[in-house]
């Protein structure tokens, strides 16, 4: 007697009941398993990008939103401030590096940067091919920029007003391609990165052409960064006192404020944890069902092959054997259940990577199996093996002769 065929057999004729528990399974263990996906990948997506920095600095408005669109640009900048507070920083014996940043143009939906090679040096990133932006109007691109837009060395482009695609072109100046950054998996890869001096003569002429003012602006007077503004910047310390210190005098003392990447973060997953505890109880309510489903349905078929068991005990099987029979068809269902979960989880996780992709040019794309996956078939087991159990003791109370009497 062949176990396992016999219990597939039991499972497809019962399809309804069979199919109702493997969904209910497939979906607690999908739900559970794309929020181990989503929770790592974001994880990591955030802790690399804001490794190295101590703190932001730009206008006053919300620390969250001055983090999210200096660090991750993914949302839009709380203001512009003086370049001349900016550089004071500088001279703060506790500060390490002081990484200036001008933003409020995109191309296509791709946001262009001003800064100093100090950003290109902090992210670690490598030219791919041609060379690294050294001049006005110069721009270096991010491999998602370069593969999305099909941009080239050599390639050039006009600007867009705002961080919308749609927004007013600055067609009157074009930026030039000079270089590919390598893949490297931080917020540069999805960046069109130039200098300061590029945002400052892109807005300069905007202004004279929109006031019509014909002034011809010296070289001395363009570069005149004291007198320029910059929408943030990127502050690293020497050592733990500038953390004390320094983020509480520019709150007080300046028209700046001072953002902490690290607690402003922690407080934004304390904030997405509680939706992500709901959703994980929630899949653990709907396996919790499933493995009731499971029950129910094993003993409602215990019931109704009552005459079918006896007499397959009366013709020499064991009820050990009839046991497993059962409890083989628990863990099948859970063991479909899981791969499902686990397919609908990926197909889950591609959706949302588009949807990032189109929001945010974010990519989420590890699709391998999670430690934490692995602990997960192990509980799928459980559950289908318990639901199965249960009812399947009652094997050992059947009255052989009683119950072939009865039929």
């Amino acid at each position: 007697m062949n176990l396992f065929k016999i219990s597939i057999a039991n499972i497809l004729e019962k399809k309804l009941n069979s199919f109702l528990s493997a969904m209910l399974l497939t979906l607690g263990i999908g739900m559970i398993s794309l929020l181990l996906l989503l929770n790592k990948q974001l994880d990591e997506q955030f802790r690399r990008n804001i490794r190295g920095i101590d703190m932001v600095v730009g206008a006053k408005g919300s620390p969250l939103q001055l983090i999210l669109s200096s660090i991750y640009q993914i949302d839009a900048p709380t203001g512009n401030v003086p370049l001349a507070e900016i550089n004071s920083l500088r001279r703060n014996p506790f500060v390490k590096n002081v990484i200036p940043l001008s933003m409020g143009d995109n191309y296509q939906g791709f946001r262009i940067l001003g800064t100093t090679p100090k950003y290109v040096e902090h992210f670690q990133a490598k030219i791919a091919g041609g060379q690294p932006h050294n001049a006005s109007m110069e721009v270096t691109i991010g491999s998602k920029v370069a593969k999305v837009l099909n941009l080239k060395v050599g390639d050039q482009f006009a600007s867009s007003h705002g961080l919308d695609s749609e927004g007013e072109k600055h067609g009157e100046k074009k930026y030039k391609v000079t270089g590919i950054f390598e893949p490297n998996g931080s917020v540069v890869d999805q960046l069109i990165i130039t200098r300061l001096s590029s945002i400052w003569d892109i807005h300069d002429h905007e202004e004279d052409h929109e006031k019509a003012i014909e002034k011809k602006h010296s070289e001395d007077n363009a570069g005149d960064e004291e007198n320029k503004q910059v929408t943030s910047a990127l502050i690293q310390f020497r050592n733990p006192m500038g953390l004390l210190t320094i983020p509480r005098q520019i709150n007080e003392n300046t028209s700046m404020q001072a953002a902490l990447p690290s607690i402003e973060i922690n407080r934004l997953f304390s904030l997405l944890g509680i939706g992500i505890d709901t959703l994980r109880a929630l899949a653990m309510i709907i396996i919790s069902i499933a493995g009731i489903s499971v029950l129910i349905s094993l003993y409602n078929s215990l019931k109704e092959r009552k005459y079918e068991m006896a007499l397959m005990l009366s013709m020499g099987a064991t009820r050990t054997r009839l046991f497993l029979m059962l409890l083989i068809e628990g863990l099948s269902l859970a063991v479909i259940g899981y791969f499902s979960g686990i397919i609908l989880s990926r197909l889950g996780l591609w959706i949302f990577s588009r949807q990032a992709e189109q929001g945010f040019h974010y990519s989420l794309k590890s699709f391998t199996i999670l430690p934490e996956e692995i602990y997960l078939f192990f509980a799928a087991l459980a559950v289908g093996a318990i639901a199965a159990a249960l009812p399947s003791l009652g094997i050992y109370k059947l009255n052989i002769s009683r119950t072939l009497a009865e039929e």
